[in-house]
């Protein structure tokens, strides 16, 4: 079991219960004199030819076509594809991308809502048929060869544009004075290839909390959200730091958020730096150091500022909420892995975090770092929360969609609203 948790950590763990490693708390490592920057898509080696990807070739199965049709959305694609066709210039086809990408993601965000006008039987708050026609426009956009001529550059800084603009990551906007500050984000389905049905309520949540307000006895906070992908070399690429930077300084609060164990929540105490290989959507993987910027400066562990003993407390649902402080280690002077209940100890090298060694660990082990780069620790409450995983109803091996597997989701939706509105009620400065 614990050589298990070493390898698979929490984000893909979602249809293995149980198989996961933890995490815990250590003191913030202080801020550079400068903070570098993050590489950007557009400046990373050309793209591979207009083969599709993994990800994208999932779209040829029965599953996700019902789940495009169903909602509407398989019309996303084909719309994109002929608004390309009027390109007569790279610039042109630039603004479209970027146009088509935000509707897509306003689209998503207004059908999670209820103000959608698409029709269809999924319950509006699925967050498939985004992910899904996201897919549909990049395999498109990929294969896409325009009459004045596109490089491997071009083509990948047009992905980049889609990527970004259709998950929410350019769509983040605040309003001015008395309004507080939270920064949600979520994630993309993953582990299609055990189930091609699956969901993902942090994805979900993130769709439903956008643009919203909860009230606090702070008074008023606006929540925005991003969604990410499931691929370790988005995140390589900094991803995540070039999403998050321009809001860490200007936010009150902010928690990403992803699928975890099996019937809990867990607020997620320590984070780190280690990648334990488990395949991603691309079906890539990779063991390793998490990389960032500054290496030299990089720290094995870092920790929460979540207010975790509020969250805990509070009746935020039916799903019970812990404070999770296990990690998975290399003690010092040590060389094999040992799980510590309570957190890491001094001078330890990371195995995994409270959120395993995938990409939920990566992306709060990246975040949390952030933050305490930018010397945020000590007056911005941040960290990840892990919902459960969200399971169809017993039974159905089969069907995309079943009346337990729509109450599971809304719950889990309903509760990482409450679980955000606690943070900000304990975690805000008055």
């Amino acid at each position: 079991m614990n050589s298990l948790r070493v390898r698979i950590g929490v984000l893909g763990i979602a249809l293995l219960a149980g198989a996961l490693a933890p995490g815990a708390a250590q003191a913030a490592t202080a801020p550079p004199t400068s903070f570098p920057s993050f590489p950007s898509f557009s400046s990373s080696p050309p793209s591979p030819p207009s083969t599709p990807t993994v990800e994208e070739q999932r779209l040829d199965l029965a599953v996700p076509r019902e789940i495009l049709r169903r909602s509407g959305f398989d019309s996303v694609a084909p719309g994109l594809a002929r608004a390309l066709e009027r390109a007569r210039s790279y610039a042109q086809a630039r603004r479209i991308v970027r146009q088509e990408g935000a509707a897509l993601w306003r689209r998503a965000v207004d059908r999670a809502q209820g103000r959608g006008r698409d029709r269809g039987d999924l319950s509006r708050d699925d967050d498939r048929p985004l992910y899904w026609a996201r897919l549909g426009m990049t395999r498109d956009l990929r294969a896409w060869e325009p009459a004045f001529g596109l490089s491997a550059r071009g083509r990948a800084a047009l992905l980049d544009v889609l990527e970004r603009t259709s998950r929410g990551q350019t769509d983040i906007r605040y309003p001015g004075k008395g309004v507080r500050r939270i920064l949600v984000t979520g994630f993309d389905p993953f582990t299609l290839d055990r189930d091609i049905r699956i969901s993902n309520p942090s994805g979900a949540s993130a769709l439903a909390l956008d643009g919203t307000v909860v009230r606090t006895s702070h008074g008023p906070a606006r929540i925005e959200t991003a969604v990410f992908p499931v691929r370790w070399e988005d995140f390589a690429r900094g991803t995540v730091e070039r999403t998050l930077r321009p809001y860490l300084d200007e936010v009150d609060l902010f928690t990403t958020v992803s699928q975890g164990r099996v019937g809990r929540f867990d607020v997620e105490r320590t984070n780190g730096a280690w990648r334990g290989g488990f395949p991603d959507n691309d079906d890539v993987s990779r063991t390793e150091t998490v990389p960032v910027a500054d290496p030299a400066s990089q720290p094995q562990w870092t920790t929460t500022t979540l207010p975790y003993a509020a969250i805990t407390a509070a009746r935020t649902g039916r799903f019970p909420v812990y404070d999770h402080t296990e990690v998975t280690e290399v003690p010092a002077g040590g060389t094999q892995p040992v799980v510590r209940p309570d957190g890491p100890t001094p001078g330890s090298t990371a195995r995994a975090g409270g959120g395993g060694d995938y990409l939920s660990n990566e992306i709060a082990y990246r975040a949390t770092l952030l933050r305490d780069r930018l010397g945020l620790h000590d007056r911005l409450p941040g960290g990840h929360v892990h919902t459960p995983v969200l399971q169809f109803g017993a039974g159905n091996t089969t069907e995309v969609t079943d009346p337990e597997f729509v109450r599971n989701r809304v719950d889990i939706i309903d509760q990482v609203r409450a679980i955000v509105t606690v943070a900000a009620d304990a975690g805000f400065r008055r």
